[in-house]
């Protein structure tokens, strides 16, 4: 299981492995100016951010070396193993800024449910390898998927992190885009959805939740408090202009105007200091990666390969699109961070996973 031959290595992906580096390294690049104090040396955050980088790195080249046909097998155990985590969550962590979702040990933090989410794409991958979806023709033949996939986002709801819980349901439902099902159930779904909806406004969200997304309507309506940090974003994004105003010289990320600025608005100092032109550049590489993802999944000489590298696209994918708009003022302010630029070590860790399984299925293409 634990090996690289000759062949593998000989057709290894050179180039989902370097647009990964390139975006790492900017990343990195970014947030030392998001976290930089003058002239006193590495700040903490970048720091840590390499260290959680070591880590992910390793956890990159174990998701290589373990040939990902036999994953289809650990998938299931490796799911359970994230729901246990989930549960030790509820358990043992404590509240941070109104949420439940870090394991700590001492210096040390883990958020499971950023691994949980590639638990649930390992599962999902699984269980549509073994039900091909131009098979399924009702809606209830879903309901073995939905389960999996309710599970831990239930957990992540009873941690109160909202925004976690509607990624990991983006990321788990963009298999359904190869179900063919008729439209009047999906309108069902939606009707539903709308329901489902109005019950968590009036009886699940608390008062700073339904603030997040009244404040994404009109940001205007508390700019000193709820509304501020989407305000202050807007204005670092616009204030970039076409080339932006240079490295480290960005005064909305310098005069510390954005408390959350190496965190969940890590892509407004990108847009303040490299402007528009900037900013493209780096979407651009984000869109080469994630299209790249794609053909490595239709080059997938397997069903699991297939949805296992969809679903590491998704993985990328909704967090990225989330992130940017909230930065951008399109999507209210649920605290996504930008994968492989966002400080966080979990996410890092998880990120780079992904990343390693994408290029186990492109690596191992030719092997049937």
């Amino acid at each position: 299981m634990l090996r690289i031959d000759r062949r593998s290595a000989q057709n290894f992906d050179w180039l989902l492995l370097g647009l990964t580096v390139v975006l790492v390294g900017m990343g990195l690049a970014n947030l030392w100016s998001a976290t930089h104090s003058g002239p006193g040396g590495m700040a903490p955050e970048v720091r840590r951010q390499l260290t959680a980088l070591a880590i992910g790195t390793m956890a990159l080249v174990a998701a290589v070396a373990v040939d990902y046909r036999h994953l289809q097998r650990l998938a299931m155990p490796a799911y359970v193993a994230t729901l246990v985590l989930l549960l030790l969550t509820l358990v043992l962590a404590p509240v941070i800024r109104g949420s439940q979702g870090w394991l700590v040990f001492g210096p040390v933090r883990i958020q499971p449910s950023e691994l949980a989410r590639v638990g649930a794409v390992l599962v999902l991958a699984r269980w549509f390898a073994r039900n091909p979806p131009s098979q399924i023709r009702q809606l209830r033949e879903l309901w073995k998927p939905a389960a999996l996939l309710v599970a831990p986002v239930t957990l992540i709801v009873l941690q109160r992190d909202m925004g976690v819980a509607l990624l990991t349901l983006l990321v788990g439902t963009t298999f359904v885009v190869f179900v063919r099902i008729p439209a009047r159930a999906w309108a069902g779904v939606a009707a539903l959805g709308v329901a489902a909806f109005a019950g968590l406004w009036s009886f699940g969200l608390r008062d700073y939740q339904r603030g997040r997304i009244l404040d994404f309507v009109d940001p205007g309506r508390d700019p000193l408090s709820s509304g501020y940090q989407a305000i202050q974003s807007t204005i670092a994004v616009g204030s970039g202009g076409l080339f932006g105003k240079g490295y480290l010289e960005g005064t909305q990320t310098q005069l510390r105007f954005l408390p959350t600025q190496h965190t969940d608005f890590v892509f407004s100092v990108l847009a303040e200091e490299w402007g528009l032109i900037g900013s493209f550049v780096v979407l651009g590489l984000f869109i080469a990666l994630l299209l790249w993802g794609l053909v490595i999944a239709r080059n997938s000489k397997d069903n699991f390969g297939a949805f296992l590298a969809v679903g590491c696209v998704a993985l990328l994918f909704w967090p990225a699109a989330i992130n940017v708009a909230m930065v951008l003022g399109l999507a209210p302010v649920i605290g996504v961070p930008l994968p492989l630029f966002s400080y966080g070590g979990s996410a890092l860790l998880a990120n780079l996973a992904t990343i390693g399984l994408l290029l186990n299925v492109s690596m191992r293409r030719y092997m049937f």
